[in-house]
């Protein structure tokens, strides 16, 4: 007998009761709904093993539903789309947006019973960890990034995210990689120095993806050049990030002006979270829900006081530092509500004044950006007493970001 549950989202009852009865004569679990706003209640509460939904409905259709999905975070589970008159413009559009399999009505026996396992295999063999591009936000700013993303996903030169750390930068890069090819993202630059081929031979027809590369020293500036050079052979696709304008860093001296003209030709900005704070309450929510439905926290909601706190506050460590925050709140709030008082406890003010005491400002911007590190780092490990999870949650990093970053600083942890 399986444990999966299957629910059928379509308006034809004859079409509910015979795939229901195909299904649970397999053994399955089915659960049905006859319209969107039955079928919107329904994962609301639970996580369906799997979906079938139809496309035409009157309330509305399955492809609106699909998007209200993705957009929301809550296509954890497969989906399988129907139709009795669709188009393969349809079905194109509906496995873009993240559908597992089209059927078209009526549905042979062999081919539901197929189509489903396969489906429920996928399912629990990859499960959607990567976040879609709408977990960015839906204003202005993140609508023109998707626009620029889709305008180069088809051409082949590199691109240069231009981003602060924790922006989601991922997400743009993942959003040009083509499906069902090889996808490198090495732990450190260091291989550019010594064996810069071997990551085109890990990554031959697919992408390449390079974070940090305002930091590379002269050798490994040397190897990315190389392997600049050898991409169309490989057919590689490469996106590569930087946190500091590469045109400020070739002024100085310190990046060689050749890798940078070729660097330069497809740049593309991320904008920071506080420059579109107006998205901070549904990415808050959206984060919270994804965090509930995973089981890492309890049942949780956000009052609208603390919603506002979010979004009022400036998130240096943007999209990564909430989701970090929201992580926190969740755990340690005290009750089934997180209010703005819980938000207020565990966000640090932000103070222009402190962000440039002690550091002189005739010196150049690399150094005053080291300066601040450090001494940001030094004083978040101090009040974290060593707890590194807690420093990297703060500061809105990954771990394995986060010990690279001390040791570029110099900065040395106990017992180290």
């Amino acid at each position: 007998m399986s444990n999966n549950t299957i629910l059928i989202v379509d308006d034809e009852i004859g079409i509910r009761e015979l795939l229901s009865e195909i299904l649970r004569d397999e053994g399955y679990r089915v659960a049905l709904a006859e319209n969107a706003a039955q079928a919107r209640a329904w994962r609301k509460q639970a996580r369906p093993d799997l979906v079938l939904l139809d496309i035409w409905m009157p309330d509305t259709d399955g492809i609106t539903l699909l998007k209200e999905w993705v957009s929301s975070g809550l296509l954890t589970m497969p989906v399988v789309m129907m139709s009795g008159h669709g188009t393969i413009d349809t079905a194109v559009e509906a496995t873009r947006m993240g559908a597992a399999a089209y059927l078209e009505k009526p549905v042979p026996l062999q081919k539901l019973l197929s189509t489903v396992g396969r489906a429920l295999r996928s399912g629990q063999a990859k499960p959607r960890m990567t976040l879609p591009l709408a977990s960015l936000g839906r204003g202005a700013l993140i609508t023109d990034l998707k626009r620029r993303l889709e305008q180069v996903a088809s051409l082949t030169a590199p691109v240069l995210l231009i981003s602060e750390p924790g922006t989601g930068v991922d997400l743009c890069a993942r959003f040009l990689h083509e499906p069902n090819t090889p996808w490198v993202e090495p732990d450190t630059l260091a291989t550019l120095s010594n064996a810069p081929f071997e990551l085109l031979e890990q990554a031959k027809g697919g992408l390449l993806f390079l974070k940090e590369i305002d930091e590379l020293n002269k050798l490994a500036q040397k190897g990315l050049l190389l392997l600049l050079g050898k991409l169309e052979r490989y057919s590689v696709r490469l996106v590569c990030v930087t946190s500091t304008p590469l045109a400020s860093l070739a002024a100085q001296g310190v990046y060689d002006p050749k890798l940078y003209e070729m660097l330069s030709g497809l740049c593309i900005n991320v904008p920071a979270l506080r420059e579109h704070r107006e998205d901070i309450p549904e990415l808050a929510t959206q984060i919270l829900s994804r965090y509930i439905e995973s089981g890492d926290v309890p049942l949780r909601q956000f009052s609208t006081a603390a919603l506002n706190c979010l979004r009022n506050h400036d998130w240096p460590g943007n999209l990564a530092q909430l989701t970090g925050a929201v992580h926190t709140l969740a755990l340690s709030c005290t009750s089934d509500e997180i209010s703005a008082e819980d938000v207020k406890q565990i966000l640090v003010p932000s103070s222009p004044s402190q962000a440039v005491a002690g550091i002189p400002l005739d010196i150049p911007l690399r150094e005053a950006r080291d300066m601040f590190e450090k001494t940001y780092f030094e004083q978040l490990i101090e009040q974290e007493n060593g707890n590194m999870t807690r420093v990297a949650e703060r500061a809105g990093l990954e771990r394995t970001h986060l010990y690279r970053k001390l040791k570029l600083l110099g900065i040395r942890l106990r017992g180290n």
